[in-house]
């Protein structure tokens, strides 16, 4: 039923079949060295590219006394509790905390896919309350990409036809999908590897796809929802390089939630939540 999707296989592409069967976490061997590619081998830019100086006028989110409250009963439950925040271009800025601290209920809020019961958030200095659902939406395929713990990839399509259909999805002009597939796919350490399909992926390898989708249409906001919890740590690492390096090919801005306190080393800021709280 998705056949237009279909890009035929050369026969180089295609994995062999001890390698499908080896596939899976196993497949992790077979990955490019991602972590030395990414960390080591780039040369990162020595200052900050002149789209993020510009961006840098101001922060590109704001959150001001957001509470959060949801009916049970016949009562309510108080999630967030007088949250504030600033996140500033070209940041990874993490969400540290236990399940039902509250963190995810943010991320969804930052990303326009829920509004507070009081406070304000502001996306690039929108306030994104004052917007309608259509323009929230439009905002949301534009200048945010979301990356969910499920990978949220369609298990028919290979890894390339998953990020080319987020393009078509965004309007993307076709003469540039494949470019920007080719581009994307290599920068999250996947050129080799663009034509498998997810079950021929280690999970790392299904995360960098997703990642590799919420970035192709050029957010100016990347919205990441405990992207390494179903990795080990190994993997988790070499997803936090690729995040490392989009921030500086991109010029984008990364907001993720984790309570991983192996990868907190490499945020620019992290807030700690507990009971609906920042602490510290």
């Amino acid at each position: 039923m998705m056949r237009w999707l279909r890009k035929p296989v050369q026969p180089e592409e295609a994995a062999a079949p001890s390698e499908t069967a080896a596939a899976g976490e196993a497949g992790a061997a077979e990955a490019e060295p991602i972590t030395e590619k990414l960390l080591d081998g780039v040369s990162l830019p020595e200052r900050v590219p002149n789209e993020v100086q510009e961006m840098g006028k101001g922060p590109i989110l704001t959150v001001r006394e957001v509470h959060r409250t949801f009916p049970v009963g016949g009562g309510e439950i108080h999630v967030l509790k007088g949250i504030n925040m600033e996140v500033n271009p070209g940041q990874l800025v993490m969400l540290k905390g236990r399940s039902g601290s509250g963190k995810t209920t943010l991320l969804n809020m930052l990303g326009g896919l829920d509004q507070p019961s009081s406070g304000d958030i502001l996306f690039r200095g929108q306030a994104l309350h004052q917007l309608n659902d259509d323009k929230r939406t439009l905002l949301r395929r534009n200048d945010i990409g979301f990356i969910f713990q499920a990978y949220a990839l369609l298990p028919l399509l290979s890894a390339w036809e998953n990020v080319e259909l987020s393009l078509r999805m965004a309007g993307v002009p076709p003469q540039e999908w494949k470019r920007r597939v080719t581009h994307c796919m290599e920068l999250v350490g996947l050129g080799k590897r663009m034509f498998h399909r997810p079950f021929e992926l280690s999970g790392g390898e299904q995360q960098r796809v997703a990642i590799a989708k919420a970035i192709a249409h050029r957010p100016k906001l990347l919205l990441a929802d405990e992207p390494t919890a179903n990795l080990d740590s190994q993997m988790g690492a070499q997803v936090m390089a690729v995040f490392k390096n989009i921030i500086h090919t991109e010029q984008m801005t990364i907001c993720m939630t984790t309570h991983d306190p192996t990868i907190l080393e490499v945020a620019d800021h992290v807030y700690e939540m507990v009971d609906g709280k920042f602490i510290g």
